[in-house]
């Protein structure tokens, strides 16, 4: 089991389409990820998890996966959200 850190740099935060593009990205790894914001914690695959995190631009989250493919998982889900989700 692996953990990054990553600050999110979207104006909006992990508002619908950003947090939609995550999901499916970390829907193409084996591994279980799962994402932190203060307090909360969801499965980053289920986009109303993600969604109810409440995750405002500027706010740091954890991203925590656990399998065969955990280290790239990591690497590029924390890239995306680092880059703005594909929206920056």
């Amino acid at each position: 089991m692996q953990q990054q850190s990553v600050t999110l740099t979207n104006q909006l935060g992990l508002h619908a389409r950003p947090a939609a593009a995550f999901v499916q990205k970390a829907n193409q790894y084996r591994a279980a990820v799962r994402i932190r914001a203060g307090e909360k914690e969801a499965d980053a695959k289920s986009i109303l998890s993600v969604l109810a995190l409440g995750a405002r631009q500027g706010s740091t989250v954890t991203l925590t996966a656990d399998g065969p493919d955990e280290e790239q998982a990591l690497a590029e889900l924390a890239a995306f959200l680092a880059a703005g989700c594909g929206e920056a």
